[in-house]
């Protein structure tokens, strides 16, 4: 009968299987290890030297060199203002860096110092130049006070006081102290409404209004050349009024009263 394996020899077994198996792991631990921390190559700390080259290049060149910095500044748009009192108010830094200008900051001081500017642009010219495009105001009316004229623009606005009147604009008579429309609608309102009609005027009529003269609200009155005035009411229905109106100026050339109060039952009257 055979004699089972000693104690020594279960132990030398036991012993060879884990050198063995330690064996065929250790490899694989220390691979992983170096795949992870692998140092980067010659080639690839050249490219990303370079990189940072490039970068800090970049921002020498536009802060600090003086290829990028402000040399000029050109105002377009302008017509009542002139470019040099624009280019006073907008401040801005010659000298500086380009990429340091604050546009919104230039806009916001132009549109404060002239509330004639109705917009501004402010844009960059690389390499050396800074471009205001200025955007007017217009006025559609003027009211008159103190030998003065006040002009007022297609939003109602107020925008500015004039000496000389300009030429084509139409005055705008406010005859509303006594109206009950003024406690109710305000002022502003029916400086609006006024607006609002001579707006809708067609063009060659627009040219021959010489006054708009409001009462009420619902009485709003335009006075032409040759002495003819024209009761527009309301100004709501205002396109319908025009169309009206230029038919009846049309039809009766020689008549010196118009009223398109009531579209639908138009009038003209005198000589």
């Amino acid at each position: 009968m055979a004699a089972g394996p000693t104690t020594a020899e279960k132990s030398g077994a036991s012993e060879s299987k884990r050198s063995s198996k330690g064996s065929s792991d250790g490899p694989s631990r220390t691979g992983t290890r170096n795949r992870k921390f692998r140092v980067p190559g010659t080639r690839a700390l050249l490219i990303a030297l370079a990189g940072l080259l490039l970068v800090a290049g970049g921002i020498w060149a536009l802060y600090g060199s003086n290829w990028f910095r402000v040399e000029r500044v050109k105002t377009s748009g302008t017509s009542v203002l002139t470019p040099r009192e624009v280019e006073s108010v907008a401040a801005v830094p010659v000298g500086a860096p380009l990429v340091t200008v604050d546009t919104e900051a230039i806009e916001a001081r132009l549109r404060e110092g002239f509330p004639r500017i109705e917009s501004v642009d402010v844009e960059r010219s690389w390499p050396h130049g800074i471009r205001l495009k200025v955007t007017e105001r217009k006025p559609v009316l003027l009211m008159e006070k103190g030998g003065k004229f006040i002009e007022v623009d297609a939003t109602g606005m107020r925008f500015a006081t004039v000496d000389t009147a300009p030429r084509g604009v139409p005055r705008l008579v406010l005859d509303i102290a006594s109206s009950p429309s003024l406690r109710r609608f305000g002022a502003d309102r029916l400086l609006r409404e006024a607006v609002r009609v001579r707006g809708e005027l067609p063009a060659e009529i627009a040219r021959n209004t010489r006054v708009v003269r409001v009462t009420s609200y619902d009485s709003v009155t335009l006075e032409l050349t040759r002495g003819r005035t024209v009761f527009w009411g309301s100004g709501e229905h205002g396109p319908v009024k025009a169309r009206v109106l230029t038919a009846l100026l049309k039809a009766t050339p020689k008549a010196g009263h118009f009223d398109v109060s009531a579209p639908t039952a138009p009038a003209s009257s005198g000589s």
